[in-house]
């Protein structure tokens, strides 16, 4: 079975009341580093509870050193989850408010903490629920601590050193998911300085999903990362964007297509423009 799986809005409906079920509210925005909290106690999924992208799903940001998300400390945030109900058998549900990058790094997170069934994002996140008419509520939710264990899985990163050793190998496909004019180094709204890693091509996470904001069927995610990969190894693929956030949505959509799960570049853009003597290409 795939790591990546989907769940729509009856069928969580279905099961809010399941015993094993941890449920969790991903919301965020870059520019309003408050609005996640904030919009959790207004209203979310009855039952869910709320992790922050800077204050659960990323660690302190050294400046100079890290990007701007770096990984948790995974005793911190299994312990975390821990308080959120999470046991090793638990079915856990993430979502954000639709397009899924926040609900997919939590994903991720969890995939690399050891936890490898029972993952599933609500397509179409939050917005899809409203428009399924779905409750909402203020409440906080209840539950008993589980006792998951972390066994974090160092194979699913690549670091700067090890991408730069690879950087100019025939066989290296490097994606980022960032948008692209911010690829092309045009605009940078988030870091100080534009363009990407050499030998990138950019694979916008936003592409993944359909007008209706849910992800593409698995077949036309297949042809697009085909396309993208050529005749290069599956596993010579690597998955960066600006803060190791976005990416993560390429790797689940990849994951659905049916593609063995990819490395993480976690620091990406952010971080590998920390050192000066890393290259950087513009342009496409």
């Amino acid at each position: 079975m795939s790591l990546a799986q989907l769940i729509d809005s009856q069928a969580l409906a279905s099961r809010l009341h399941s015993p094993d079920l941890v449920l969790l509210d991903c919301r965020f925005a870059l520019e309003d580093p408050a609005y996640g909290r904030r919009s959790y106690l207004e209203g979310h999924i009855p039952g869910a509870h709320f992790l922050d992208l800077e204050q659960d799903l990323s660690a302190p940001v050294v400046k100079g050193v890290t990007g701007r998300h770096p990984l948790p400390d995974p005793s911190v945030l299994v312990e975390r989850l821990r308080l959120c109900g999470l046991r090793p058998d638990s079915q856990v549900v993430l979502y954000d408010d639709g397009p899924g990058a926040f609900a997919a790094r939590a994903w991720w997170l969890l995939l690399w903490l050891g936890k490898r069934n029972g993952l599933y994002l609500l397509d179409g996140g939050l917005k899809a629920w409203r428009e399924a008419g779905q409750p909402l509520n203020t409440q906080a939710p209840t539950n008993t601590p589980g006792d998951f264990t972390a066994h974090p899985d160092e194979r699913l990163l690549m670091s700067a050193e090890q991408l730069q050793q690879r950087l100019g190998s025939a066989e290296l496909t490097l994606l980022d998911a960032r948008a692209l004019p911010r690829f092309r180094g045009e605009v940078e709204p988030l870091d100080p300085v534009a363009g990407h890693i050499p030998g990138a091509q950019c694979a916008a996470f936003t592409d993944n999903l359909g007008a209706d904001g849910r992800f593409l069927p698995p077949e036309q995610l297949r042809a697009r990362f085909d396309a993208l990969r050529g005749a290069r190894p599956l596993d010579a693929l690597v998955a960066y964007c600006g803060s190791g956030v976005t990416a993560c949505h390429n790797l689940f959509a990849m994951s659905l297509a049916g593609y063995p799960l990819a490395p993480l570049y976690a620091g990406s853009w952010s971080e590998w423009i920390t050192d000066p003597k890393r290259p950087l290409a513009k342009g496409d």
